[in-house]
Formats: structure tokens, C-alpha cells, sequence
């Protein structure tokens, strides 16, 4: 039997590799681990068993026209690309598994099979145990995180109860935080760990600078009764303008009008530049850099984010930790890229 009459799946050279050693170390070859089992060629299989190849091939057929093991389930066809001269060549490599290797093995050296077998169900359960414990740890964090989110949002609907004028407008937003954590779209994309990390549009952002967003709070002031509303505290809402703009050798950190715009939100939000309103603010500025980029209405006619929405959005910011700073920008970024798609 040749390896042009088997017809066997092709895959992809993505396996791992382990180094088997033979215990007298006469032998060392490079033993690829794939679909939870091991494989090997009839060349590694006549060094292994230090044998001729013409008897791995008869003791190969035989095994197969007995039917003790099945083709399909021992026998694959591996991907290889190998360098001839400036040309990258793909050949494809037959390879046995482990149940085959041990098979023969048992009839042309029954010592050296024992002794690969007993290294290969070694080297077979570290590999399950440390996947196990590897998914086991990602799938802990995964839950921490979601959980912690979940809080966030239900602190935030508890200052909502506290802080909105009528109960109407508490159920109505109460029930918009309800829905992202009930794992509905934007929640779904966190839990697969699929949020957009960058906007959709290509288009260069237009440059705002501090004085008129400025002008942006100056007429906000007349409808808010209090003598300290968007009264800078320090210097720090220059350093949010700056931020959003900032490059390093001509590339721009935030390259999208959707990422600007989401760094807008969180940093006039978290920086708490103003003595007071600064929610507030943040909101209206993230709306007024969202329109005067083209970005805040979409070809129908409606806003891209609605006054529900911006609310909630920017209260789960404010309550959200230093440490969640990259999963709200990219909560934002979800939200712009599937509204404006």
C-alpha cells in the first residue's frame, strides 16, 4: 500500500510539537500533536521502531484490512511548506496516529512500543490537563468580568431611582440598562469578547478644539440653575481635547471619528473637570462632536443614539472602574459602528 491509494482530509500545519526521546536515546524525533492524539511518518515510525520501512507499510495494510483500525480515524494527510531555493513549496506528508503507532509498535518491537506509549499518555494528559486548566481560568475571568459589569449596571440603576424626576422616566431607562444586562446585543458582543475596537468610518475627524467646545457649555448654562455648572476646576478638560487628537509619528492613536468620540465621552466623564454638570456636558459635547463630524443622524433621519441611550451610556461610565476604561470605549465604539452601519 502506497500513500497515493489513501484518500485521506488535508490539514494545516497548526498542530504542536513535541520531542520524543527513546529511553536509551538512540532515538529523537519531533512527534506532532493534533486533534488530541499524536502523530507520526513511516520514516519517523522505522527510526522509532528501528525497523525497515517495507514493514511498517505490510504491518500498516494489515492492520487496516483486518479492520482492527479504521483509515479514516488513524490516517491524515499534514500540509508541510518547505524552502527550495527562493521558492516556498506545500507538499503533503502522510501521518499515523497514535492508536496506529502503538499498533505497530506491538508487532516489530514491543519494548520500544511500551515504552512510547507510556510517554505519549504522559505527554497527552499534561496537554489536556493544561488546556483544561488554561480554559478553566479564561472562562473564571470571562465570568468575573461580565459580573462585575452587571453591577455597575445595577448600581446605576439604583442612582437612577434616586436622581430622575418621575417614575415613568426611572422604569423607562431602568428598563433600557435591563436590557444590556440581559445579554442583549451589546452585552452578547462583551460576553464573546467580539466589541469593536475601532470605528467604521474613514473619513479624517474634524478638529474641535477647547474654546468651542466651550461655547458648547456656555449655552447650556442658561438651562441649568446653579452658579457652577461647567465651571472648570482645573486644566484638565484641555488635556481630554488634546487627548483625543494625539499621534506619534504621524499615526494617530484614535484614527476614527468613533473612536474620538468615544474618548470624548469617557474622559470629560471620568476626568470631572467641571465643579459641576459633568455628565452632563460630556453627553452634549459627545453628541456635538458626533454632528459636526457627520456621524450624529443617520440616512433615515434619526439620531444615532437616542436620549434614553445617552443617558444610560454615560451614567454606566460614570459608575464604571479606572480598570473597565477599554471595555466602555469599546461599548461605545459597538454601539456607533452598529447604529451607523
Amino acid at each position: 500500500m502506497n500513500s497515493e491509494d489513501m484518500k485521506q482530509e488535508t490539514f494545516q500545519n497548526t498542530g504542536e510539537i513535541v520531542i520524543y526521546t527513546s529511553a536509551d536515546g538512540t532515538v529523537q524525533t519531533e512527534v506532532r500533536m493534533e486533534s488530541e492524539t499524536l502523530w507520526l511518518t513511516q520514516y519517523q515510525l522505522e527510526e522509532l521502531f528501528d525497523t525497515e520501512r517495507t514493514s511498517v507499510v505490510k504491518h500498516i495494510k494489515n492492520i487496516l484490512d483486518s479492520g482492527e483500525l479504521e483509515e479514516q480515524a488513524t490516517c491524515a494527510k499534514f500540509a508541510q511548506v518547505r524552502h527550495e531555493g527562493k521558492r516556498k513549496v506545500t507538499r503533503e506528508i502522510l501521518y499515523y496516529n497514535l492508536d496506529m503507532i502503538l499498533s505497530i509498535g506491538y508487532r516489530v518491537n514491543s519494548k520500544r512500543g511500551t515504552q512510547f506509549r507510556i510517554w505519549a499518555n504522559r505527554i497527552l494528559k499534561e496537554h489536556l490537563v493544561k488546556g483544561y486548566t488554561i480554559n478553566q481560568k479564561r472562562l473564571f475571568e470571562q465570568q468575573q468580568r461580565i459580573s462585575e459589569m452587571k453591577e455597575s449596571i445595577a448600581m446605576v440603576e439604583r442612582s437612577l431611582l434616586e436622581q430622575v424626576e418621575t417614575i415613568d422616566e426611572a422604569r423607562t431607562i431602568v428598563r433600557l440598562l435591563s436590557d444590556f444586562s440581559c445579554g442583549l446585543e451589546i452585552l452578547d458582543d462583551y460576553d464573546h469578547e467580539t466589541l469593536a475596537t475601532e470605528g467604521n468610518t474613514g473619513t479624517r475627524a474634524i478638529v474641535i478644539g477647547k474654546e468651542e467646545f466651550m461655547t458648547v457649555v456656555d449655552a447650556m448654562r442658561r438651562d441649568f440653575d446653579s452658579g457652577v455648572f461647567g465651571k472648570p476646576k482645573d486644566a484638565s478638560f484641555d488635556s481630554s481635547v488634546n487627548q483625543i487628537y494625539q499621534s506619534f509619528g504621524g499615526t494617530e492613536f484614535y484614527p476614527t471619528i468613533e473612536h474620538k468620540a468615544a474618548m470624548l465621552l469617557y474622559l470629560v466623564v471620568k476626568n470631572h473637570s467641571f465643579v459641576d454638570g459633568n455628565k452632563r456636558i460630556a453627553a452634549a459635547l459627545f453628541l456635538y462632536f458626533l454632528e459636526k463630524n457627520g456621524l450624529l443622524y443617520q440616512s433615515d433621519g434619526s439620531r444615532i443614539i437616542g436620549n434614553d441611550g445617552l443617558a444610560a451610556l454615560t451614567l454606566l461610565i460614570a459608575v464604571s472602574k479606572p480598570e473597565e476604561k477599554n471595555t466602555m470605549i469599546h461599548i461605545v465604539l459597538s454601539i456607533l459602528n452598529r447604529k451607523s452601519s
